[in-house]
């Protein structure tokens, strides 16, 4: 199978059909490249917001509620571009609201129609303090023709239980889509993403927002890079990484996987931390501490000198 993973920059739309332009044109590049599985990033879906004006935009509350304005336009468009080209789609998450709570959600598209959707699990300060963007309830596998995928908005790759409930559920890709204001923040998401790859021997796909969009304060900077990741095992990349694009670059980077190596690196690979992982439990559950006995006049003799 060929992945297609956007760095996508946040744009300005002055109307809907500039939008729809824009997602259309990335679609159709990335199918031009082969992609069968196309996956976008965190947030993506905020750029909905400048529809609402210059005002409305750098409100935090009027920009999440514009997006969800138009949340049901966006859904629709993808659905129709993975039913029109045959692909599996990823769309941008971006916030909705069910039973009076904002929640982050990206929908999962195929050439059938909408497969499900995956609300973001666990909510950075940001989301908690500041935007009062709400946790989801569980996760979701989607089996599809492609093969078993599970979705880890940003944050949530940084959490280890997660992805293992994931694959012991029987993921073999897990799709990161990611929004970061910082090269940390990027980072943290990049090693978990590479962390969940290793720790359960399966593909892993990261897709950032990238670049400035100061109309927006919730979204107004953006670093990250695109990126596909594997196991560091025989038969992968003796680094993990499959396929990585540049810095803050926007653009698709693609990658072909084959996921019957997911199956051999699990049953066979060089380690087999996937099988090995419960036999942390009885190690982790018999911590004992060792207290150092004090050397008589050491301390003192180390703040005198």
């Amino acid at each position: 199978m060929t992945i297609a993973t956007a760095a996508w920059p946040l744009d300005w739309h002055e109307d809907w059909a500039s939008y729809e332009a824009k997602v259309r044109d990335w679609v159709q590049r990335g199918i031009d490249k082969g992609a069968d599985l196309l996956v976008f990033p965190e947030y993506g879906a905020m750029e909905l917001a400048s529809l609402g004006g210059p005002e409305g935009a750098a409100d935090l509350d009027r920009a999440l509620d514009e997006v969800v304005a138009h949340r049901p336009a966006m859904d629709a468009l993808f659905e129709m571009l993975a039913m029109d080209t045959g692909r599996h789609i990823l769309a941008p998450s971006g916030p909705v609201i069910e039973d009076g709570r904002r929640l982050n959600r990206a929908c999962l598209y195929g050439p059938h129609g909408l497969i499900g959707h995956v609300d973001k699990a666990i909510m950075t300060r940001f989301e908690r303090e500041i935007w009062h963007v709400e946790a989801g309830e569980g996760l979701r596998l989607f089996d599809t023709a492609l093969g078993q995928i599970g979705v880890l908005i940003c944050y949530d790759s940084e959490f280890p239980l997660l992805a293992r409930a994931l694959c012991e559920a029987g993921a073999e890709i897990l799709l990161i889509p990611s929004c970061t204001d910082t090269l940390a923040g990027y980072w943290r998401v990049k090693v978990g993403a590479m962390a969940r790859a290793l720790e359960n021997q399966c593909v892993t796909v990261q897709s950032p927002t990238v670049g400035d969009a100061l109309w927006c304060p919730a979204i107004d900077e953006n670093r990250g890079t695109a990126a596909i990741y594997g196991p560091s095992d025989k038969g992968w990349p003796d680094n993990g990484i499959v396929a990585e694009g540049a810095p803050d670059v926007p653009g698709w980077v693609v990658a072909t996987v084959d996921l019957d190596k997911v199956l051999e690196s699990r049953g066979n690979g060089a380690v087999m931390p996937f099988m090995h992982w419960p036999e942390q439990a009885a190690q982790a559950a018999d911590v004992r501490i060792f207290t150092e006995a004090p050397v008589p006049g050491f301390a003192e003799d180390r703040h005198d000198s």
